[in-house]
């Protein structure tokens, strides 16, 4: 796809300094920077590579002032680093838009129905009585399960599996791998020291504007429903058990685990490798850092959350600087003794 840098400046509200018909198909570095790309200037770091740049055009801030010659256009817009990021956007919507219509062999069985502009993928499979809306996207070898609703302008990446009765909004992204309403883990212990799996029947639903990454896997709940709110954004390899609630505008790290029936509020940050128990609640805006475990209810909105048992970050770096003297202040106290 090409762009002339008239659109692109249209896209940004921005402003072209130069020729407004040149055209780019390919988004660089600055520093890769070639003929037909497009890069953007936001770090000072880089400015140097703006003076060598074969790049046809350089989306740099409105203040910018260079201070050499250049034989690159600039498209001047208010925030260079957010500019090129909506323009990241637009190229990523354009992309995925693209695709229409079917590619065989796929398979929707006949009780099934999709709206106008989908696209379901070669090896893809869509079951019984599901509904999908306008504009969704289902890429190679998906798997979509019985009763399942998905909403207008989602996407389904290529091995991504949504199992039975899960509801998914509009504008959604499942990334290839993840997993959406597999078995909660539940089983009952008996009295001969076997387990007992205990019926999942429950469902997974996403409200809209919601990210799963790959290899996510978000169970469905034992009854009820496994929750994650709109606009929540969770990374790769993430685990949500049965009957979690996340809130609205949470975003999840990387291999984070989130325990059965936890109830997570919104905007909180939860950094990679956290753990987090079941049956509690977190306050809304609450940060947990990266390999921290969270054993119980955090009530208080707002706090940030470090160490292993989570608490309070402040008070865990008081702690660790003594945590890291320990083995000198206990030959201290042993001199002490000593003299004693």
């Amino acid at each position: 796809m090409e762009f002339t840098l008239g659109q692109i400046a249209a896209i940004l509200g921005g402003k072209v300094e130069g020729d407004p018909n040149q055209k780019v198909g390919r988004l660089d570095k600055i520093q890769e920077g070639k003929s037909g790309g497009i890069s953007f200037l936001a770090n000072e770091k880089y400015e140097p590579f703006l003076y060598e740049t074969k790049a046809t055009a350089v989306i740099v801030s409105e203040d910018f002032n260079p201070s050499k010659s250049f034989s690159t256009t600039l498209i001047r817009v208010k925030d260079a680093y957010l500019g090129f990021t909506q323009l990241l956007e637009a190229y990523a919507q354009f992309s995925k838009a693209a695709k229409e219509g079917v590619e065989e062999p796929a398979y929707m069985d006949p009780s099934s129905s999709m709206g106008i502009k989908g696209y379901r993928g070669a090896f893809s499979y869509i079951g019984k009585n599901c509904t999908l809306g306008e504009n969704v996207k289902i890429h190679p070898h998906a798997f979509i399960g019985d009763r399942v609703r998905i909403g207008t302008n989602t996407i389904i990446h290529p091995g991504a599996k949504i199992c039975d009765d899960s509801v998914i909004g509009a504008n959604c992204e499942i990334h290839p791998g993840a997993v959406i309403g597999s078995d909660g883990f539940g089983f009952a212990p008996q009295s001969d020291g076997t387990y007992k799996a205990i019926p999942q029947i429950g469902n997974v639903i996403l409200e809209d504007f919601v990210s799963i990454g790959a290899n996510t896997t978000v169970d469905c709940a034992t009854m009820g429903s496994t929750i994650i709110k709109k606009g929540a954004k969770i990374d790769n390899q993430v685990q949500i058990a049965h009957n979690v609630i996340i809130g609205e505008n949470t975003v999840i790290a990387s291999q984070a685990g989130i325990s059965g029936s936890t109830e997570i509020g919104k905007n909180c940050i939860i950094a990679g490798k956290a753990g987090i128990v079941g049956h509690i609640k977190i306050a809304d805006n609450t940060t947990v850092g990266a390999n921290t475990g969270v054993s119980k209810t955090i009530k208080e909105p707002g706090q940030t959350l470090f160490g292993y048992m989570g608490f309070e970050m402040k008070n865990f770096l008081k702690s660790y600087s003594i945590f890291k003297n320990l083995e000198g202040l206990e030959k201290r106290i042993k001199e002490l003794e000593k003299k004693g």
